[in-house]
């Protein structure tokens, strides 16, 4: 891939953005690549979690100028049809089975915040600063307020969005975009990994469409339904018999590699 780095260590898959001389600022082919390259780890089943990082000084600076430029002569049906390839982006980052974390350093700005949105765990270096740009240019955070959604509250996302002004990584934590700020997120992405790596693979991936699933459902009798049978069915699978066979023998269950 032109765009993007992807290093496999073991069952960790690291996506690293790899157009540090535009600060990773995406355009089409990134979209394409990024989105293909997720759709294809939805199928495999033997990586245990994938960080989202970005080459060089910053993680992610939104959408490519150069494009952005090219964009003026598009017709209205082709800007929808480019925003649909975006939005089509971050849904196959959205929908990846197995946990995804997103490492943040420098500024992330604009559509780089919608890279965050869709990650489950955010790692952000205290210096980074974050900004929805997109009404300083007159344009709206329109496709990834979808995402957004999941993450922040309402009433932040009006502040923010409207304003347009920049904030800190311990601001973007406060509002539930950022988990962890740190001037060392390397030494909190290595915990994070042994953490999955110890987890059951299965389970991991079942609590995380659980997640997805109450996230949207509003009925608490299917709630019931679907938390119940999900319980039920992890107790007696061999993951579940494994580890608990391991929990009351004082021993490591047979898929723990940590």
């Amino acid at each position: 891939m032109k765009t993007l780095i992807v290093k496999n260590d073991k069952t960790i898959l690291h996506v690293s953005l790899n157009r540090p001389q535009v600060r990773n600022a995406f355009h089409p082919e990134m979209i394409s690549e990024l989105t293909l390259a997720f759709k294809d780890l939805k199928k495999n089943k033997d990586v245990r979690c994938v960080v989202l990082s970005g080459e060089g000084e910053s993680f992610c600076a939104g959408a490519d100028l150069a494009w952005m430029k090219s964009m003026f002569s598009f017709s209205r049906a082709q800007n929808k049809k480019d925003a649909e390839k975006l939005f089509d982006m971050f849904q196959a980052m959205y929908d990846l089975p197995c946990p995804l974390i997103g490492v943040a350093q420098g500024h992330a700005m604009g559509g780089a915040l919608g890279l965050l949105a869709v990650c489950d765990i955010v790692v952000a270096h205290e210096k980074t600063e974050f900004c929805f740009s997109e009404v300083k240019l007159g344009l709206s955070p329109a496709v990834i307020s979808a995402f957004v959604k999941n993450k922040m509250e309402l009433s932040q996302m009006s502040r923010w969005f409207l304003s347009g002004e920049v904030f800190t990584a311990q601001q973007a934590k406060d509002m539930g975009l950022v988990h962890e700020v740190t001037s060392q997120p390397q030494v909190v992405l290595e915990k994070l990994n042994k953490s999955f790596l110890a987890n059951g693979p299965q389970a991991v991936r079942e609590t995380k469409s659980l997640l997805r699933k109450i996230a949207r459902e509003s009925s608490s009798a299917k709630l019931k339904k679907q938390t119940t049978d999900l319980i039920a069915k992890l107790r007696v699978g061999t993951e579940g018999q494994e580890g608990i066979k391991g929990f009351l023998e004082k021993r490591s269950p047979s898929w723990r590699s940590v």
